[in-house]
């Protein structure tokens, strides 16, 4: 390759990249998705008109991503590898079309909540903080760990809480973790916890359901929980207050 066509393409891969994460690839036409998609698939080399030739022969990026394996193959500079790495995409989208439009697992109660955060916390020897998210109709999006502590406690990571609700596009979460002592009473480290938590969740849109805390047997809701007389500044609908 001549040293004028490297200075041209010098970087155009990362910096694709990191304009699609900026931005998710909104307003992008077809054939940058299509090029930065094959950037995996061939890790060297310049795809763009690779992409303009799919795009040519099957009209559209949909039409590229339908299109049969051996139609795929057909155009020059497109492999076996190519293809099923295409494929993969596909697939990829279509289970997560599957789950996210389906009637998928609704989180109504608090006791749908602790069932399924009861076995993230069985036979822990440290503390572990998790939360569990749900879209605006109550429908489960995950769980997924939120930070590990010592054997005496557990600090909850406010970056990675609103990575992992943000990631799943969440609209209320619970937040829960173990308490090693066997004892499930809330600490006043909990009730502070909560209130932080509560705040930081709700400026960026998401609700926090309730703070749950588990010890073997045995859970504890801060919602309805007493904090020695005193209100909980943080306030939430009644569980039984869903869908109003």
């Amino acid at each position: 390759m001549a040293e004028g066509k490297k200075s041209i393409h010098a970087g155009h891969r990362q910096r694709m990249k990191e304009e699609f994460l900026a931005t998710g690839g909104q307003g992008w036409p077809d054939h940058r998705l299509l090029e930065l998609m094959l950037f995996y698939a061939i890790p060297q080399g310049d795809v763009n008109p690779l992409a303009h030739a799919l795009l040519d022969r099957f009209h559209s990026l949909a039409g590229v991503m339908d299109a049969p394996v051996e139609e795929l193959v057909a155009v020059k500079g497109m492999g076996l590898h190519s293809a099923a790495y295409l494929k993969v995409h596909l697939a990829a989208h279509s289970r997560y079309m599957a789950v996210r439009s389906g009637p998928g697992q609704v989180v109504k109660t608090l006791e749908d909540a602790r069932d399924i955060l009861a076995p993230y916390f069985y036979g822990a020897q440290r503390e572990l903080v998790y939360t569990l998210c749900m879209d605006s109709r109550g429908k489960l999006l995950g769980v997924g760990r939120v930070s590990e502590g010592s054997v005496w406690s557990s600090e909850v990571n406010l970056r990675e809480l609103v990575k992992i609700c943000m990631g799943l596009n969440a609209a209320y979460c619970y937040l829960a973790h173990n308490h090693v002592s066997n004892l499930a009473l809330p600490s006043q480290a909990d009730w502070e916890t909560t209130n932080t938590v509560y705040s930081v969740l709700e400026a960026v849109g998401v609700k926090l359901r309730d703070h749950l805390v588990f010890v073997d047997g045995d859970m504890v809701s801060l919602k309805l929980s007493h904090r020695s007389g005193r209100a909980m500044i943080y306030q939430m609908r009644p569980l039984d207050d869903w869908n109003t």
